[in-house]
């Protein structure tokens, strides 16, 4: 493909897979729904140093708890008084905050601490994360190309990491250098290392086999439709829309899930500066969030309807529906059936039994161990020299874990106890575990590390 049909590509894309912004894309509390409306507040405007807020959400399945907080009221209830701000990409909830035309946004898990480090690709800000807006609600595709070369959804290997590359290795070294392309959202977000990772736990080393660019979610399906891209990782809808509305153009190979069982996804990311001068409207505002992400656990059909409105995903039910109330279809192309059940395919709220966990856990709470686990990658990849030597400290002053807790209590909430745990080897793809204690000899034990990734950014 010729750089000008790539381009053209994106273009198209810009033009009609995003829904329009125009009308009611952004919104107020004061103009809520009815339902919002007759929402009783528990906390007065008055008593908080700044009410009025600029929220960003990005029109992927993960807009859930920032739509509930609006129509429900729980924005309301809290005595904020809400804009939200629909996003055109990962980037610009990221920089929205950084910049000040934000008050808050989710981010994907990497960007506050790779804020915070200063890596490649990120802008060094005082960045924090309160809580996890959601768990899992992801997946990789991979064009139909791949499926005739002989690959398949992960569940078919039955564990056989060699054995997939084999034929990942095979699909990419018959295309030209200029074809061997796959496609993430974000340079921060956990779906590149998710993407180096699984390549480089089958031995392939995805510094030499093929590149990782950054596209917007609304554009992924379409690019691979045109060709300029085999795969890519992203947040549902968009993994449903490349099986269920595009024929022809993709299958899942994995939900996030499958690469790692239980990490997380986006976080509520807000200033340093915010918290220091906010400190009851940052309360306020993790309370409307948690109650919202409670609600979406415990309504997920209706959840699925609203967030299909024109104003958060614009994408039918029928695409925003399977991720949320776990009826995940893989597609192939060979007419057989291969949807997956399960309470684990988006955890907003409540841990399934399935996912490894600790007693008291839940899907709002951030472990901070997670955070140094993102750096081992950003370590891996050569997105910073080497993981830091005061890891925990940046931690600590990041992944406000000690906020939340305080919040958390106050909505008679329990939480664990500790902020690090060990994730457990058989909750990752390759069977690795992860201890927080030894991050840098967990850097270590990856053969295929180092180096600096090749990233074309795609506005």
């Amino acid at each position: 493909m010729k750089r000008r049909e790539f381009l053209l590509g994106v273009g198209a894309a810009a033009a009609t897979g995003l829904p329009s912004c125009a009308l009611d894309a952004n919104r107020t509390s004061q103009a809520g729904s009815e339902s919002a409306m007759s929402v009783t507040p528990v906390i007065q405007s008055s008593e908080l140093e700044k009410p009025n807020l600029t929220i960003g959400y990005v029109p992927v399945n993960d807009c859930a708890p920032f739509a509930i907080a609006w129509e429900k009221g729980f924005f309301r209830k809290y005595g904020l008084n809400v804009q939200l701000s629909r996003e055109a990409s990962w980037a610009t909830s990221r920089d929205g905050l950084i910049f000040g035309r934000l008050d808050a946004a989710p981010v994907v898990a990497g960007a506050v601490t790779n804020a915070r480090i200063g890596a490649e690709g990120a802008r060094h800000a005082p960045m924090c994360a309160g809580m996890t807006i959601h768990h899992h609600g992801n997946a990789m595709t991979m064009n139909r190309a791949m499926w005739d070369a002989g690959l398949r959804p992960w569940s078919e290997y039955n564990g056989n990491l060699e054995a997939f590359g084999r034929d990942f290795r095979r699909y990419f070294e018959g295309l030209p250098s200029e074809q061997r392309v796959w496609a993430v959202v974000l340079s921060s977000s956990i779906y590149e290392y998710f993407v180096r990772y699984v390549a480089a736990a089958a031995g392939v080393d995805p510094l030499k086999e093929f590149r990782v660019i950054i596209v917007p979610p609304p554009q992924m399906v379409t690019n691979v439709r045109i060709g300029a891209m085999q795969g890519y990782m992203v947040a549902e809808p968009w993994n449903t829309r490349a099986i269920s509305r595009n024929e022809g153009v993709g299958f899942t190979f994995a939900q996030g899930r499958e690469i790692w069982n239980g990490h997380p996804d986006r976080l509520l990311a807000v200033m340093q500066s915010f918290i220091d001068e906010n400190p009851k409207t940052y309360r306020a505002l993790l309370k409307a969030m948690i109650e919202a992400c409670r609600y979406c656990d415990q309504n997920r059909a209706e959840v699925a309807q609203i967030i299909s409105a024109r104003s958060y995903t614009g994408a039918n039910v029928k695409f925003t529906r399977p991720a949320i109330v776990g009826e995940y279809n893989y597609g192939g192309f060979d007419d057989q059936t291969r949807i997956v059940k399960s309470d684990a395919t988006t955890m907003f709220f409540d841990m399934p039994k399935d996912v490894p966990q600790v007693k008291d856990e839940h899907s709002t709470f951030m472990w901070r161990s997670r955070s140094l686990w993102l750096m081992t990658q950003a370590a891996r990849w050569g997105q910073i020299k080497e993981i830091p030597k005061d890891a925990d400290k940046i931690a600590a002053r990041s992944w406000r874990t000690d906020i939340y807790r305080e919040v958390a209590a106050e909505l008679d909430i329990a939480c664990p106890s500790e902020d690090y745990k060990v994730e457990p080897a058989e909750a990752f793809i390759d069977r690795k575990a992860f201890d927080p204690s030894d991050p840098v000899g967990y850097l270590k034990g990856f053969e295929i590390r180092v180096g600096r990734a090749a990233t074309l950014y795609v506005s």
